[in-house]
């Protein structure tokens, strides 16, 4: 098969790799404004890695052209943030072509209506099918332009979900060859849902803001960042998490349950478990507050959320404490930013069993 990745980070770049070790034609695609891995991938023919996966695996196409990228793809993956899923899909727009499958990988909250969107396709539209994961399938990191180190391909913990959800198993029959461990999820909720990095990101960050602060982050954020109390702050978003998608009728593994599953950690629990986790393994913390674990994990993830569950009819008081500290802590207003909600989404004032209609 053709696919096309779009995005050149270490996800994007992961899923490049892994798709070209199993015969398929890989196109990378880029913005102009993020050349180096593109350059790197351009001149070196394709992607180096290293660690759980290694070698290299050619890439056919590496550029800034859209258009040339998607030229016959059958897949398109979307890798990347949250703020970079609209962006993707409004590149793509024109060049979509009937019976092309896109995944929003990962979803981070409702990335595949998020893509239909932007990319002028209505919810229902299943012209070009497009469906989400619940987390990226690696833990990879880039360790320069144009090579990474995969850490772990996950085995297990991995959920995708499509739109309209009765799609899901023929997307999943697409992609089993490099991913045979994806689950079918019962809808995009439950992969929004399943997405553990805005119960884990913000609360250990808001809990050690003055260590990041005075060392630029030159501490292991998992394994020193977590303590006891730390722990139970995860605990108490997990458990918000966890109460919305019981009123949605989806089931939400605990984070670190899911942790295990995935093969991150050895142990289910929310302190120690983190700082045992062999997957966690020399992860620094950011170095800085501006950075994705609040701009990303509280503006979209966060704020998604607890939108979600006064939509119906769940208490999320943790949550909103942590979203109110870090606008204070960043002098921004996550909430009336509104990144990513469910009236931006265009699923406001539905309630749970006609949202599990309208997506199903």
């Amino acid at each position: 098969m053709k696919i096309a990745v779009l995005g050149s980070g270490n996800g994007g770049c992961a899923v490049a790799f892994d798709c070209a070790a199993y015969g398929h034609q890989v196109a990378l695609f880029d913005f102009e404004q993020f050349p180096a891995s593109i350059g790197a991938v351009r001149d070196n023919g394709g992607i180096h890695c290293e660690g759980e996966l290694e070698g290299f695996q050619p890439v056919a196409y590496a550029g800034h052209d859209i258009e040339k990228a998607l030229d016959g793809a059958d897949i398109i993956y979307a890798v990347g943030p949250a703020y970079s899923t609209r962006p993707f899909a409004e590149a793509c727009r024109p060049h979509l072509r009937k019976g092309q499958i896109v995944i929003v990988c990962p979803s981070s909250c409702g990335g595949a209506i998020e893509f239909k969107n932007g990319a002028g396709r209505d919810l229902r539209d299943e012209g070009v099918l497009v469906a989400e994961t619940s987390t990226l399938p690696y833990a990879v990191r880039l360790l320069e332009p144009g090579k990474i180190r995969i850490f772990n391909k996950l085995g297990g913990g991995l959920f995708l979900a499509a739109v309209p959800a009765k799609n899901t198993h023929s997307v999943l029959a697409r992609i089993k060859d490099v991913y045979p461990a994806m689950c079918a999820a019962r809808n995009i909720l439950q992969t929004s849902l399943q997405n553990g990095n805005p119960v884990i990101h913000p609360a250990i960050t808001l809990m050690n803001v003055a260590h990041i602060e005075r060392t630029r982050g030159d501490f292991d954020f998992y394994h020193e960042g977590v303590t006891p109390a730390v722990g139970r702050l995860v605990e108490a978003v997990d458990k918000e998490r966890i109460a919305i998608g019981n009123k949605l009728g989806v089931t939400v593994i605990p984070d670190p349950e899911l942790g295990v599953i995935q093969g991150y950690m050895t142990e289910a629990t929310y302190d120690t478990g983190f700082n045992n986790a062999p997957g966690f393994a020399g992860v620094k913390a950011q170095p800085s507050l501006d950075y994705r674990y609040f701009n990303e994990d509280v503006g979209y993830g966060l704020v998604f959320l607890q939108k979600l569950g006064e939509q119906v009819g769940v208490a999320t008081p943790v949550m909103s404490a942590v979203i109110t500290l870090a606008s204070q802590l960043m002098n921004r207003d996550y909430v009336g930013e509104a990144l990513r909600t469910m009236e931006s989404l265009g699923l406001s004032g539905h309630d749970a069993k006609e949202l599990e209609e309208l997506l199903a």
